[in-house]
């Protein structure tokens, strides 16, 4: 392929932290330093200023003297784009970020209680308490009543049964979708209480 022109050639294979990385394969590695393949680039310093377009060998010379790595940081622009930056610290400073972000991340898990229209007072206790552990978790709590056989006329009941239910949560949590009949299973969900609610 051509280099002439301000433009940067695809380089696959480059050494960083004495391995050799695929570019191709792992799209996600920065060009640092050496890896760098354009002839010339927009330099700017780590403190934003220009200091113009130089040549590939150059801009090194300005990294080194400067005791910084020289980073592409747009590749893709007329000129390409690098800057003089402590690529350690970058990269720790990216990865610090992603940790954060992935430890703000919360999954909520959706847990199923299931009654029936007849259940005992003791096991509607034991399943309310339940109910209670997963939302103090943070998680969602699914109710769901099936009704079986000639049951089905009696939603009633069954609805009567899933409104004690929400209501023996009322401290903890909040209904968060009404209850509604699906086939013949009545299902209601409850979401933990928020410091809002």
């Amino acid at each position: 392929m051509n280099n002439k022109g301000r433009f940067c050639v695809p380089f696959v294979f480059y050494t960083y932290g004495g391995g050799i990385i695929n570019k191709q394969k792992r799209g996600t590695e920065d060009l640092v330093n050496d890896a760098i393949r354009c002839k010339e680039m927009l330099v700017i310093t780590d403190k934003g200023e220009k200091l113009g377009v130089l040549p590939r060998a150059k801009a090194l010379a300005e990294a080194e003297d400067s005791g910084l790595d020289l980073v592409l940081v747009s590749p893709d622009s007329n000129p390409p784009v690098a800057k003089l930056m402590d690529y350690s610290r970058f990269r720790f400073e990216q990865q610090k970020k992603l940790k954060e972000m992935r430890k703000n991340q919360k999954v909520v898990v959706v847990q199923e209680i299931q009654l029936s229209p007849t259940i005992e007072k003791h096991d509607f206790e034991t399943k309310a308490r339940k109910a209670q552990t997963i939302l103090e978790k943070g998680n969602k709590v699914k109710i769901s009543l099936r009704f079986k056989g000639r049951m089905i006329v009696h939603q009633d009941l069954g609805k009567e049964m899933i409104e004690r239910f929400v209501e023996r949560l009322a401290e903890c949590s909040t209904l968060e979708s009404p209850i509604r009949l699906e086939g013949r299973t009545l299902f209601a969900v409850i979401a933990p209480k928020t410091s809002k609610d």
